[in-house]
């Protein structure tokens, strides 16, 4: 199976610890991350993505709105710069050990944290990444 992710869910994936917008989107996160831990391929998706899902019923969902879109071209254009490789729909990335790391040390730093500029979950994850990334769900 493949794991359907919005660019900017590259970096949130990164410090997630079980927080979320409702039990149900935390309860799908929780399996999400499950799957991301064992390694399962993600494709990369316009628009919303398998983490959306319990949110997408909603029109006024913010995963339909045009500074996610935004901030999902920031993360994708961060991330290609740091694996050397075009991140487009369509791309499939391995989420290796390798991988997490160097895009969790990159994060802790500022780097690759443009498409995070507004976000609600900001300071949580600045808490994460100055913590050692202690309790995060998405693991190798």
């Amino acid at each position: 199976m493949t794991v359907r992710l919005r660019a900017h869910h590259l970096l949130c994936m990164l410090t997630y610890v079980g927080k979320g917008y409702s039990p149900a989107f935390v309860e799908n996160y929780e399996a999400i991350a499950i799957r991301l831990s064992s390694g399962e391929e993600i494709e990369l998706v316009a628009g919303p993505d398998d983490i959306c899902g319990p949110l997408t019923a909603d029109p006024d969902a913010h995963c339909h709105g045009a500074s996610v879109i935004e901030r999902d071209r920031a993360a994708a254009d961060a991330v290609a710069r740091l694996i050397g490789s075009p991140l487009a729909p369509g791309a499939r990335i391995v989420p290796s050990a390798a991988l997490l790391t160097r895009l969790r040390k990159t994060f802790a730093t500022g780097q690759i944290r443009t498409a995070c500029s507004g976000c609600e979950w900001a300071s949580l994850c600045d808490g994460v990444a100055e913590g050692g990334y202690l309790g995060v769900r998405v693991a190798r």
